[in-house]
């Protein structure tokens, strides 16, 4: 089987905020076309990594690629039109409405000065109805409840058309039913598009579903990355969450699922 072609290489990357050290020695390559899941405690630098390979933080030590480039040499407009974003909190001030919102997932594609193409508005609408929020279009943002703001945000990214999403704990805000309903929308882009996803995420189960591959990290480090189907045993899951669990293994393609035992 071909091995895909490299995304992303971190090489020895470090990064503090001042005195504190949040990242130490992450070596990793990401390949294009692949469902990653970045799994972690809280404060073990999942943010921070994202931060970093989005190009929005300077790494202390070490080097990230993009594409074989220095991600640094990108300009903020050339990332853009490659890397979407969908934070976990989002906030606007500005009444505007969620169509708005969702076309500005197009100004990078957009010329200075130019309007939006028929194109752009097809993508808008597209998107929109992905993410189920159609019948809102011309509500303003700020009138929406946080799930409803998460799914515009998440039409922004789609809208914006790139080759890898990043979600920065994106569905946390999520009911059970959109949560599924996006993560099913993420595997099927990856698969039938050759999307590369980057998700953290807090679900163990849901990883174990969905992701073809997962990074753990913990203290900083990446402390496990592998397959799903190898990386979930109950040993790591001790080592790496201090939990206990019992992981089956089900189906044709061996997905894990985990059972946590309670004392």
């Amino acid at each position: 089987m071909t091995q895909p072609p490299l995304l992303f290489q971190l090489s020895d990357v470090s990064f503090s905020y001042r005195h504190t050290k949040v990242l130490e020695g992450i070596d990793l390559q990401l390949c294009s076309g692949r469902f990653y899941g970045l799994l972690g405690a809280n404060g073990s630098g999942k943010s921070t990594l994202i931060e970093l390979i989005m190009g929005g933080h300077k790494a202390l030590a070490g080097t990230i690629l993009y594409k074989n480039k220095s991600i640094e040499s990108y300009s903020r407009q050339e990332l853009a039109t490659q890397l979407a974003l969908v934070p976990q909190n989002f906030a606007m001030s500005f009444e505007y409405q969620v169509s708005d919102v969702v076309l500005m997932g197009r100004h990078p594609h957009i010329p200075r000065f130019s309007s939006p193409a028929k194109t752009d508005r097809e993508a808008v609408a597209d998107a929109m109805q992905t993410m189920d929020i159609s019948h809102l279009r011309s509500r303003p943002v700020c009138a929406l409840s946080g799930g409803e703001l998460q799914r515009v945000v998440m039409a922004r990214a789609l809208a914006q058309e790139t080759e890898v999403l990043i979600l920065d704990e994106a569905t946390s805000n999520l009911d059970i039913h959109h949560t599924i309903a996006i993560m099913q929308v993420m595997r099927k882009r990856v698969t039938e598009k050759g999307l590369t996803v980057i998700a953290a995420i807090h679900d163990l189960n849901l990883a174990a579903a969905f992701c073809d591959e997962c990074l753990v990290l913990k203290e900083g480090q990446l402390f496990a990355h592998g397959p799903v189907q190898q990386l979930f045993t109950s040993e790591l899951l001790h080592r790496a969450f201090a939990v206990e669990a019992t992981v089956h293994h089900h189906g044709n393609h061996g997905r894990p699922q985990i059972q946590f035992r309670y004392q």
